[in-house]
């Protein structure tokens, strides 16, 4: 189940008070220098203060707007730290509450890995490798693998769900992370993470931020940005020869003012804090993204493979029917099919015994004195089985019991019935299980697979956002399609190997394509690593969560829909306020700049179409509103533009119309109410 984490309120007293204190401690040159847009603000600020303090001591003249100036030239740097601080608190907040569940635990480390005998060593002394016991109550000290015994586990210090977790050795579930509780039963676990880059960890650094890096989107408009302030530098600077030639002058704190109203500080300001609040958006949902290059590309994604099992279908496929071959009597298909599943704990197989114990009366047997051997399922074999007493029965699906039973009985000892069955209960959409003793096929089991509720609708969706849908399942072709019809995906691939997985997203990108993917098996490890945004279940394996670029803390393989619109939320949140910045922009040369150089071009006058009292107002109005601005904007910048599923289009079309249009009225506005106020005051 889809979860969401509450986050802190934007203007929480316990987020604005660090955040302040922040802004202050990011004028750090360092720290400035990685946004090349605030980085030339601060520089001009600080040439802007050191010319006022010159002529403080010698005899320059409007010393009170030159002040002001000065003083909303700081503002507006400090409004830009304090938009990334306040982004950066959300997510230290996050990071906080982790940081609790991190107690310093003692392990008990196993001597020798055939012993019981153990001697206590601190968790950070762990090392890649050691093998620990961790018994009923206690804390699991550091990630690893389980490789003896089956426990129940409290994970709620990391997914925030307080329902206990079942973890045991040699499966898909044999991942454990540090901190995390055992409830019951005793477990080995082989440490897999060495102290301090645990899971855990790696998640407290990723919240809070201190390992974020810039994607190329960032860096591709970082660049643009610092080449369009390098523009209005040329351009600012050759300004006083074209004002002496007119026979005016202008201040330098002047020029200053109108190249900072006139270079993108909008967007400049925001963008860290666009990225970060993606970020944490996704940890809300539980979602843990390793960095923002993963992000960035779930909201460009074109492809989307899902699992049919526990995605599209809810799971717990359930027994249905025994479909007996010529000469076979149910009773006898039954009890073989019983005997083959007694050793499945999954859904499927409980349900097979229960089936057989319901209709015919038959009840589990005591198979330790019997010797029994159970095969498992793999999947590349396919199938499973029991040898027992003289009896090797197996049980998989149709073209691998097929080929089981061809090999060792020849060509002919398939019967053309099981082909018959098979393909009807595939129309059915269920899925069918071939049964076989030696080299005599018995029977199918019918397993009927139940699509989820609305997930029509949510496939619809995707097919609006212009995403095609794979759905990935083993089942053979007939089940799938009837199956994939009932859920509306676009495409889906049957009888799904690892491989087969692999060469699917490689294919794909290989036609230009970007593709998601989700998994929880060290089988799926290789097409994690190799979709664009791989996204690992908590509940996986090591090698599943190593080699996919996110990780759902809730195991919830829908939540790849979430994961796609939150990219699409963070990259329309860049576009539109970059859109907005620009659109600001341009408004505000068309409102200052006549009535700033009237004095020296009196032709200008009939361009100030607002009238602004004096050239002095009209600065000082531009110069304040360039700073409100971003705070107005950072709400909007944390909580994200909203995205809905519409063509690309329509949502260009949108984007123009709200933050292109709203981008050039909002300073006539803006500037003008400023100046009606400061000359009301007398400011200048």
């Amino acid at each position: 189940m889809t979860t969401q984490k509450n986050a802190p309120a934007l203007f929480d007293r316990a987020l604005i008070v660090p955040a302040i204190r922040d802004a202050f401690i990011k004028l750090d040159p360092r720290t400035l220098a990685r946004n090349p847009v605030i980085f030339i603000t601060a520089l001009v600020s600080l040439l802007a203060t050191v010319l006022f303090v010159h002529d403080i001591f010698g005899s320059g003249q409007n010393l009170l707007f030159s002040a002001q100036v000065i003083i909303w030239l700081w503002f507006t740097v400090l409004f830009a730290n304090f938009a990334e601080a306040i982004a950066e608190g959300r997510g230290k907040a996050q990071a906080a509450s982790l940081r609790k569940t991190q107690t310093q635990t003692i392990a008990k480390v196993l001597v020798s890995p055939g012993s019981d005998s153990t001697r206590n060593v601190p968790a950070s002394q762990l090392k890649v490798g050691d093998v620990v016991l961790v018994r009923t109550g206690d804390l699991i000290p550091g990630d690893g693998e389980i490789i003896e015994g089956v426990a129940t586990v409290d994970e709620s210090a990391i997914t925030g769900e307080s329902a206990p977790v079942i973890r045991e050795s040699g499966g898909d579930r044999s991942a454990v992370t540090g901190g995390t509780r055992v409830l019951s039963d005793v477990i080995k676990v082989r440490i897999t993470a060495a102290a301090g880059s645990s899971f855990l960890d790696r998640m407290i650094s990723l919240v809070e931020g201190a390992s974020r890096k810039k994607t190329p989107n960032e860096i591709a408009l970082n660049i643009l940005l610092a080449g369009m302030s390098l523009i209005f530098v040329f351009a600012t600077a050759s300004i006083p020869s074209f004002a002496t030639y007119a026979g005016g002058s202008i201040s330098v704190i002047v020029l200053v003012a109108l190249f900072v109203t006139l270079i993108p500080t909008t967007i400049g300001a925001l963008l860290s804090a666009i990225g970060i609040a993606g970020m944490n958006r996704l940890v809300r949902f539980n979602v843990l993204a390793m960095s923002g290059r993963a992000v960035e590309a779930a909201g460009d994604v074109d492809v989307l493979l899902l699992d049919k099992t526990g995605t599209i279908t809810l799971g717990n496929r359930q027994a249905a029917e025994f479909a007996v071959m010529p000469g076979v009597t149910e009773a006898e298909l039954a009890d073989a099919a019983q005997l083959s599943s007694l050793s499945d704990e999954t859904p499927e197989g409980r349900s097979v015994v229960v089936l057989a114990k319901e209709k015919y009366g038959l009840r589990g047997r005591d198979l330790a004195s019997l010797n029994a051997r159970f095969i498992p399922f793999t999947a590349q074999t396919r199938m499973s089985g029991v040898d027992i007493d003289g009896r090797v029965i197996r049980k998989g699906a149709i073209d691998s019991i097929t080929e089981y039973v061809q090999r060792i009985g020849g060509q002919h000892a398939v019967p053309k019935e099981l082909k018959e069955i098979a393909d009807r209960i595939a129309r059915a959409g269920g899925t069918p299980l071939a049964v076989a003793e030696g080299d005599r096929v018995l029977g199918v089991i019918y397993l009927k697979d139940i699509v989820k509720g609305g997930i029509r609708e949510r496939f619809a969706e995707l097919r609006r956002m212009g995403i095609k849908t794979v759905m990935i399942t083993g089942d053979n072709p007939l089940t799938a399609a009837a199956i994939a019809a009932e859920a509306g995906v676009d495409d889906f691939l049957a009888q799904a190997k690892p491989e087969d997985k692999l060469a699917l997203i490689r294919k794909e990108q290989a036609e230009g394509k970007l593709v998601a993917m989700c998994g929880d098996g060290t089988n799926d490890a290789p097409a994690l690593a190799q979709a664009d945004v791989g996204v690992a279940m908590q509940t996986g394996t090591q090698a599943a969560r190593e080699a996919g670029n996110m990780v759902d803390l809730d195991s919830d393989p829908t939540k790849l829909i979430e994961v796609v619109g939150i990219g699409k939320q963070l990259l329309m949140t860049r576009g539109a306020l970059t859109t907005f910045s620009i659109a600001n922009d341009v408004a505000k040369y068309f409102a200052i700049i006549p009535a700033m150089f009237a004095a020296i071009y009196p032709q200008l006058n009939s361009l100030n179409l607002m009238h602004l009292a004096t050239p002095q107002s009209a600065i000082l109005s531009a110069i304040i509103f360039n700073a409100l601005i971003i705070i107005a904007l950072i709400p909007l910048a944390l909580r994200g533009v909203k995205y809905r599923p519409v063509g690309a289009g329509p949502l260009l079309a949108r984007n123009l119309l709200v933050y292109g249009v709203g981008g050039l009225v909002a300073p006539f506005i803006g500037i003008k109410l400023i100046d009606l106020a400061i000359s009301a005051i007398g400011l200048v």
